[in-house]
Formats: C-alpha cells, structure tokens, sequence
C-alpha cells in the first residue's frame, strides 16, 4: 500500500478465519466478532461518539450493566476491535476507542442499522420495559 505521497504503509494486520476454505467462513467469523448481544451496540456508539470512558458508555448503552459491559469491552479488546487506554491513576479513568479493524465494522453496523429500520417495528408502549 502506499499513503499517497510515494511512501509505502503497512497493511493493517488481518484478522485469523477460523474456519478457512469454506465460503461461509468470512461470515461465521464476522458473527462470532460482533454477534454477541451487546457488541454492536458498544461498536455503534464508539463510532458515534468516538473514544468514551467506562461511565460514558454505560450511559449510551441503555439496559447494560457494569459487569457485561466490562466483559464485553474486554472481549472486543481480546479480539483487536477496541483500545483500552489508561488516562488518568488519579482518579483512575480509562478511554474505550475503536482499533482500525473495530472502526471498519462502520458499514457493517450501518447496514444493520438501516435494515432495522427499514423491517422492525418499535414495541408497542405496553411491551416497552
């Protein structure tokens, strides 16, 4: 790859297939990345609101707890989707920010998004939690 001005840039380093030589591969894999419950949703709001702290998340993420959004941000940090960044020991704060690998999911989550809305319908007030 070359970064426009004669220089050359790495690739970014693809992701392990674990399932190599099937057709079917690439989206099984993608599923098992993003296809846990809150995952997406976690994907969703770093690409809105761009590097969050713990709290700020939590917020954004209607319904989730503490224990599975900390979960859950540790297992997308384990499979190179999210950076954890120390900001501050006092008081301890930490970022969340999407990887370039997480970021690149944008189209994926925007798909989603747009098929929700073109195909779900919203509860109705008595079903709302």
């Amino acid at each position: 790859m070359t970064d426009g001005s004669g220089g050359t840039v790495d690739a970014p380093e693809r992701l392990e297939v674990w399932c190599a030589g099937e057709h079917w591969c690439p989206v099984t894999t993608t599923a098992t990345l993003i296809g846990k419950k809150w995952h997406p949703v976690i994907v969703h709001r770093l690409l809105d609101a761009g590097p969050s702290g713990f709290s700020e998340l939590q917020n954004h993420v209607d319904g989730i707890s503490s224990k599975v959004l900390s979960e859950s941000l540790e297992d997308l940090e384990e499979r190179s989707l999210v950076d954890r960044t120390v900001v501050s020991e006092k008081p301890f704060r930490v970022e969340y920010e999407l990887t370039e690998h997480g970021a690149s999911l944008e189209p994926v989550i925007e798909a989603m998004r747009e098929w929700g809305n073109e195909h779900l319908r919203p509860p109705a007030e008595d079903e709302r939690v």
